[in-house]
């Protein structure tokens, strides 16, 4: 056949390119399985509630559920616990003189606050206060108007307390756009204060897509929203399971005609059945002990609790997942398991919590780091960074094995002439933020063993040392004397 032929359709008919919209799926309809089947998990919706919008639940859960009260408050502790170091041009005087500024504008408090109502109600705003400034809220905040000493601390409003966004946005430089100004309202709507933006530190809870956020009003969703069904799933559990302690010693009392007694005597034999009733629960004494007419029957029925440990403890671990916080700290619970200490989950939470202070924590220090500089020393220098300590703290015996593994490396690349004098003292000095050793290598040391190696340090200073050729051993060696 032709190349001719071969590209015509069979048939002489036309092809059709029109381009066909597809939808693959899986389905089985007699089994009722898959798409399009009568099947309760194809019956599962996920409406789109913003619960975050709803402040009266919001608080009311924050107010009467622990767990609820441990989402939210546990990684804003964690994240400020360990507070951060400026390294820089600054000497420790300079240090001292920037964390009095922070003690006495109380300003790790009003942080943790920030972080803390930005995670329950989904945002939250410092407005950073500066004495003298008070009728310049509206103009961009001037980094060289501010004088030593003024620098007032930051007032902390949630997203429902009177701070609103303007409709007009500005880039942040950091990959979103954000409101350049913010209103503050009284309680009866009345704008006392038009804000820039600079002068506002931003405290968000989940991220949203961009849509979402122009919903919420450019902030985020709260903690709360993403894990309210199992906080929900959670206390069903635990009040069943206390309720049916009410239910774990039952006794149970045969009697004759029952059914005819409740349905055709009267009312007086009635009360004196219930009568005596309660007057054998009366009389029932604390070893066990019931009165009952001869002839009667008196069953105990008990109740297992087998499986309720289990069912819990999932629900535990959904609100553990859902939080991204161990059990071992959202509940106050022990490990579980034989050798079980729970290190490898609080090393890969307090990894999560390092994640979170360098994208949600660092931004709002950067941005308030001039003014802490200005107020403490009257200017900024240049070169300063913001760095956090870690939050897992080594045990002694693992201190000692580290210093000890890493200083043996030093050494062992100083003894094979790697490494000069000065260097290997520069590596051994910087062990001393991790091990808490080698701090005390001056630099004036470091310096005066400049260029030297490890066989100028271990050479003899005289190679005729102790030969004494034709020397008499026995004469003075002081003869003046």
């Amino acid at each position: 056949m032709s190349r001719r032929n071969k590209l015509k359709p069979a048939g002489g008919k036309k092809q059709n390119n029109t381009a066909v919209a597809t939808m693959d799926a899986f389905s089985n309809q007699l089994f009722r399985l898959g798409y399009g089947s009568q099947s309760p998990l194809e019956a599962t919706e996920y409406p789109l509630t913003r619960m975050t919008g709803n402040y009266a639940l919001l608080n009311s859960l924050y107010r009467d559920n622990w767990v609820v009260q441990n989402v939210v408050g546990i990684i804003p502790d964690d994240m400020t616990r360990e507070w951060f170091t400026v390294t820089g041009p600054v000497g420790p005087k300079h240090i001292a003189a920037l964390e009095q500024e922070e003690s006495r504008t109380a300003l790790r408090d009003s942080i943790n606050t920030g972080l803390r109502w930005g995670r329950l109600y989904g945002g939250a705003a410092g407005l950073i206060m500066i004495r003298g400034q008070e009728g310049m809220l509206e103009k961009p905040l001037d980094i060289g108007a501010i004088l030593p000493g003024t620098f007032d601390g930051v007032y902390v409003l949630d997203r429902w307390c009177g701070i609103t966004p303007g409709p007009e946005l500005v880039y942040n430089g950091r990959g979103c756009m954000e409101p350049k100004y913010y209103s503050i309202n009284t309680e009866d709507g009345r704008t006392v204060a038009r804000v820039h933006n600079s002068r506002i530190l931003r405290f968000t809870g989940r991220e949203l897509p961009f849509l979402e956020r122009v919903a919420e009003l450019y902030w985020g969703e709260s903690e709360v929203e993403a894990l309210y069904s199992d906080v929900v799933k959670h206390d069903n559990v635990a009040n069943n399971m206390a309720a049916l302690t009410f239910r774990a010693n039952v006794d149970t009392m045969e009697v004759q005609n029952l059914d005819q007694l409740f349905s055709v005597t009267s009312g007086e034999m009635q009360r004196r059945f219930w009568n005596t009733m309660q007057a054998q629960s009366v009389v029932r004494s604390n070893f066990g002990m019931q009165l009952v007419n001869k002839g009667d029957q008196v069953t105990n029925t008990q109740y297992t609790f087998t499986g309720l440990q289990e069912v819990y403890d999932s629900m535990c671990m959904d609100l553990s997942g859902a939080s991204r916080i161990p059990m071992t700290k959202l509940f106050g619970r022990s490990p579980a398991g034989m050798n079980a200490t729970g290190e490898s989950d609080l090393q890969n939470y307090y990894d999560y919590v390092g994640g979170l202070r360098e994208s949600k924590l660092k931004p709002v220090l950067e941005q308030l780091l001039p003014v802490l500089c200005m107020s403490a020393w009257g200017t900024v220098p240049d070169g300063l960074n913001i760095t956090f300590p870690p939050l897992w703290t080594p045990t002694a015996k693992e201190v000692s094995e580290i210093a000890k593994a890493k200083a043996e490396a030093v050494v062992n690349v100083f003894q094979a002439g790697l490494l000069g004098v000065d260097t290997a003292q520069k590596e051994l000095k910087k062990l001393a933020d991790e091990t808490g050793m080698f701090d005390s290598i001056s630099d004036e040391e470091i310096a005066a063993n400049r260029g030297k190696t490890y066989q100028d340090v271990t050479a003899l200073r005289d190679p005729l040392m102790g030969l004494g050729y034709g020397d008499d051993m026995n004469a003075d060696p002081e003869p003046g004397v």
